[in-house]
């Protein structure tokens, strides 16, 4: 795959045909949860992949607004299937807010702490989110539920382990004070 969002891209045409703009839409209510992908990432991807013939676009605008949708070539479906069977396994994290943390020592204790209450309150924020998907009527393919099933646990794992770890360093930080 040529860069990080390619197959974000190719798989979400493989499910149908789709603007940018509906791209990304899907991104921010699916795969952003481990995946993330910008208009700035997508847009110039859409037009390498249709240049390499991997998808093919065709003007539909929507109004005055010009607007491209783009569909899977079977050149595209096959280099989604050869990334799909791949044996490379990459799990690569970023996540700001573990950074913050890793030099929190650098703070005074209470910011440091807040810099805790700031993750928990964000993941309880994906948490919700994640149970509001979860209840929408329909059924998800087997494996996108499988992934959705993932990010609650982490995200209810995550949550409790941001509370357990400020409650012991708050106690900590009172022991020493």
């Amino acid at each position: 795959m040529a860069n990080a969002v390619t197959p974000v891209i190719l798989g979400l045409l493989s499910l149908g045909s789709r603007s940018g703009y509906e791209i990304k839409a899907t991104v921010d209510r699916s795969t952003r949860f481990f995946w993330a992908a910008s208009y700035g990432q997508i847009y110039p991807e859409l037009r390498r992949l249709e240049r390499d013939g991997l998808i093919e676009g065709e003007d539909a605008p929507n109004g005055a607004r010009p607007r491209r949708v783009y569909s899977l070539t079977q050149a595209g479906r096959d280099e989604l299937l050869a990334w799909l069977r791949g044996q490379n396994v990459t799990v690569e994290l970023r996540d700001e807010s573990l950074l913050r943390l890793f030099f929190a020592d650098a703070l005074p204790d209470d910011d440091a702490l807040r810099l805790i209450e700031g993750r928990r309150h964000g993941f309880q924020g994906a948490l919700e989110t994640l149970r509001e998907i979860e209840a929408r009527p329909g059924e998800d393919p087997p494996f996108v539920d499988l992934v959705l099933r993932w990010g609650l646990a982490y995200t209810e794992w995550e949550t409790r382990w941001c509370a357990e770890q400020l409650e012991r360093l708050r106690a900590e930080t009172a022991q020493s004070a």
